[in-house]
């Protein structure tokens, strides 16, 4: 059961990456985007971190939001 609920969890990060155009703009090179996501973690560790996780979260949401209301 929790190997399936892992699975299930890493496949819905692989689609976050897939819906912020991260596959296609990188042309599928994980090691970009794997030094996209290691120069993110590095910001968010930095002493601004916090302000900036509270702007990509608004980001996210309002995406989320957007994708929900175009699905209606």
């Amino acid at each position: 059961m929790q190997r399936r609920e892992r699975t299930r969890h890493l496949i819905e990060l692989g689609g976050l990456l897939q819906k912020a155009g991260l596959v296609d703009l990188t042309d599928d090179d994980r090691a970009t985007i794997l030094g996209g996501l290691l120069e993110l973690a590095d910001r968010l560790q930095g002493s601004d971190g916090a302000a900036l996780c509270e702007v990509f979260r608004r980001r996210g949401r309002r995406a989320f939001e957007a994708e929900a209301t175009a699905a209606e």
